[in-house]
């Protein structure tokens, strides 16, 4: 929505310049492995090492992304930009209800944020005076920008009572319901701000979180994080990538600008979200022991894919489409009707397709000494009630469900990229 609000005592007027002034300044292998290789390889006709090889998956620690928009309607980095290989996923709960703060923190932020993704520091590391406190904690220093992308989002309570935004709140904007088979923990959901750190160095998207997170210390506290590693989709000339379960992740994605503009972006009608998007992202924990005892014939039955090419059941490649009527000749179906695949797929859903970012997580061994590791699902759409819509069904039906559970979830506005001499979300106190 776009409707103007009157300023109240909360929202007094700060201006655009003395905001991003206070930013910037702020700112400133053995004979029994080849054996192996060598079975799977007459098995199945594929080679995994040489299937692994066949993208160019090369990385550039000076590869940098650009932070500001130079036109209207620009997304943030780290939507659609190639995967990076690791994340660093941050909530936050504003402990200030005062809206000067925080508009003040998503302009400290931007201007961060643009030195970061530069590969430069947010201040000195070594203070003038030998008992200072550096402003930038230095464990970035010589790591290159290694593709960095920090993407901002705004909560629902960002629009409550709070700071006089609600009249602003995004149309879609609203916290996921209760879906089949949630198991979620209080503390690994929701969140007033989001930061998703996209790198190809995992030391420089921890660095980018942990001095951003300095920055909000008195106005917004840590919620709930993920450290993600090993990406689960694939952007052009990128091989798909596996999950923990070694399936490959997220072959029929939205991949063509046509796709990003019917699913994934706001259009003109969105008012000041114009270019941006919604973000929905859950926790999915894996029940890897359970899953690495079952037979690979029903795992594949599970997803409706073979493990090591990616191929549906129904024949082909892994880019092959899925035939969900073939039949096998006894009359069963080839995809079970419970695969992943075909619930998931968008022809069973009204043809409705998600971006899905997600990445691999593990948070070491669990209470009883087993694997507690799984899914960052992360994903980008113009409408949460699409993912809505997909997990419904996929928590009801879906066979996968055995092995996962829904352990954390929250949904965030990320507003298109701002101009450089502004900030995210500055139309929000105009």
């Amino acid at each position: 929505m776009t409707n103007e609000h009157e300023e109240t005592p909360a929202r007094s007027r700060v201006s655009r310049r003395g905001l991003i002034g206070a930013g910037l300044a702020a700112a400133g292998a053995g004979v029994g492995a080849v054996a192996g290789v060598a079975g799977a390889t007459a098995a199945t006709g594929v080679n995994p090492f040489a299937a692994a090889a066949n993208g160019d998956e090369s990385i550039d620690p000076s590869q940098q992304h650009p932070f500001y928009a130079t036109g209207a309607r620009q997304p943030q980095g780290g939507v659609q930009t190639t995967p990076q290989r690791y994340c660093v996923f941050m909530t936050f709960d504003m402990s200030s209800t005062v809206t000067t703060d925080l508009q003040v923190l998503l302009a400290r932020w931007s201007a961060a944020i643009a030195q970061l993704q530069a590969g430069r520091t947010v201040g000195s590391v070594e203070p003038a005076h030998g008992d200072g406190v550096g402003a930038d904690t230095g464990e970035a220093l010589d790591l290159g920008p290694a593709s960095l992308t920090v993407t901002v989002g705004l909560g629902p309570g960002i629009f409550d009572e709070r700071f006089g935004l609600a009249g602003k709140r995004p149309e879609h904007l609203a916290t996921i319901p209760t879906l089949p088979s949630d198991n979620l923990d209080a503390a690994l959901s929701g969140g007033d701000l989001s930061l998703q750190a996209c790198a190809d160095d995992p030391q420089v998207a921890y660095h980018a979180v942990r001095d951003l997170a300095r920055m909000a210390r008195g106005t917004a506290t840590v919620r709930w994080t993920v450290l993600g590693f090993g990406r689960a989709s694939a952007g052009p000339a990128q091989t798909t990538p596996r999950n923990l379960m070694g399936f490959k992740d997220g072959t029929r994605n939205v991949s063509t600008d046509d796709e990003y503009r019917r699913f994934v972006w706001l259009g003109n009608d969105a008012g000041w979200m114009a270019g941006g998007t919604y973000q929905v992202v859950r926790k999915i924990r894996m029940n890897i022991e359970i899953w690495d005892a079952d037979v690979v014939s029903d795992q594949q039955r599970v997803f409706g894919r073979t493990k090591i090419e990616g191929a549906p059941l129904s024949g082909g490649s892994e880019l092959s489409t899925p035939d969900f009527h073939a039949t096998a000749s006894g009359g069963d179906p080839k995809i079970d009707p419970r695969s992943h695949i075909a619930l998931a797929a968008h022809e069973a859903n009204g043809g409705v397709k998600i971006l899905r970012r997600p990445y691999n997580y593990t948070d070491g061994l669990n209470q009883y000494g087993q694997l507690d590791a799984g899914l960052l699902f992360a994903a980008y759409m113009n409408d949460p009630d699409h993912f809505t819509r997909l997990q419904r069904k996929l928590g009801a039906s879906d066979r996968l469900n055995e092995y996962i559970s829904h352990i954390g979830s929250a949904v965030f506005a990320i507003p298109p990229a701002p101009r450089k001499g502004s900030y995210i979300g500055e139309p929000l106190f105009r």
